[in-house]
This record gives C-alpha cells, structure tokens and sequence, in this order.
C-alpha cells in the first residue's frame, strides 16, 4: 500500500492499546519495568472476501508507547495494536486506482490499577472521525449523513456514513468521498473499530455491509 493511502486511512492505526503480555504490575507499580500489551487480530473472514471485491492488501501490528500515572510517579505502557487493510480497484479518468477501502483495527481493553486506558472505548463515530480528521489533511469537509445498523461480531451494531473531500497524490486529483465508521464493540479483551471509505460516485455501501458482517476476531 502506497504511502498517501495508509496516511488518508491509517488514522484508526494509532487509536488504542490489548491483553496483557511481559512485567508483572507489581514491577510495573514499583517503577521497575514498563507493562507490554498485545492485541488479538480481528480480520475478514476467507469466505467473505472469496465472493467480494475486496482483496486483503496489508496486515500490519503498530506499537505505541504511552505514559500511565500511577501513585505519583509517571510509568510507560507500550501497546500493539492490529490492522488488516483491504481494498477494490475502480477505473476512474482512464485510470485503474484501488481507491475503496476497509480497515479493521484491533485495539486491547486495558484497565489499570482500575482505571481503564483506552479512549476507544468513548469515542462516538464522530470522535473517530475528527481523531483521522486531525491527523490526515488529505481529508476534509466531513459530514455526517446517515446511520444504519449492521451485523457485525455476533451483534447488531451502529454505522454511521459521512461525506467528506480527499486527495490523492498519487493521480493528484480531489475526490468526493463516502466514510462508514463503527464505534469500538468489545470483543474478548478488545476492542474492534472498522473504518470505510470510497468514492462517492460509486456506491459501496452494500459490500461495507458484508465486509461488516464478516470480520472475525481471532482470540
């Protein structure tokens, strides 16, 4: 994947944190070490992708490292998170471009010291999307547009549609975009957030259903 794709959609890359793995929380509370957590992945099931468009295009982890106040002292936390990324080809100004999108972010429920330690948890859709937002000025001029409910987890869960602007370098060209955006659904000891998008003039709408439909996560 390009650069200026995984920077316009990898904003949910960098969301959260997962279960725990390394140091002990004593050592962690005593300054001794710093605490390790690991998600499981959540990725689109075979079967699913066999009769969509899509195509898995990237599977990556993302560690970040953040700092956790505990008993006056400041202490790291360092977290893995997963993404699976997957992506359809359309022919626009003569051009093949895979410019459709779908991401699956696995981030970990963390409670430390009773205190939880993922904002995902939180954040409604439009949190998310301004975090992205924030983070990539390859998209602009979003707005909400509609809600819907999907199958997604062994649940019933929001998706929520904006319209929005975004450029790609790559053709320099502006497009008019449509985003679907789920809100964080607890799944075993994480979190799992998906993020859509493509160009409006196509609508995929349909096939971020049955992508919805068929992530699995693999704890």
């Amino acid at each position: 994947m390009d650069s200026t794709r995984r920077r316009l959609l990898a904003g949910s890359a960098t969301f959260g944190l997962a279960s725990l793995a390394g140091c002990s929380a004593l050592d962690f509370a005593l300054g001794n070490e710093s605490l390790s957590f690991e998600s499981d992945a959540a990725v689109v099931a075979e079967a699913t992708l066999s009769e969509s468009p899509y195509q898995e295009s990237n599977r990556t982890s993302d560690t970040i490292t953040r700092t956790f106040e505990a008993g006056g002292q400041s202490r790291e936390v360092e977290v893995t998170n997963q993404i699976a990324e997957y992506d359809r080809g359309f022919s626009i100004l003569g051009q093949e471009y895979r410019w459709a999108m779908f991401t699956v972010l696995s981030t970990p429920q963390v409670e430390v010291f009773g205190e939880a330690f993922n904002p995902v948890a939180d954040m409604s859709t439009d949190d998310l999307v301004a975090m992205i937002q924030d983070r990539y000025d390859q998209l602009g001029n979003i707005e909400r547009d509609s809600t819907r409910s999907v199958d997604h987890l062994g649940e019933s869960v929001e998706v929520v549609r904006y319209r929005a602007e975004g450029r790609f370098t790559e053709a320099d060209i502006e497009l008019d975009l449509t985003l679907h955006i789920t809100t964080a659904v607890p799944v075993g000891e994480d979190f799992v957030v998906c993020f859509g998008v493509h160009p409006r003039q196509v609508d995929e709408t349909d096939s971020i259903n049955t992508l919805l439909d068929g992530v699995e996560h693999t704890a």
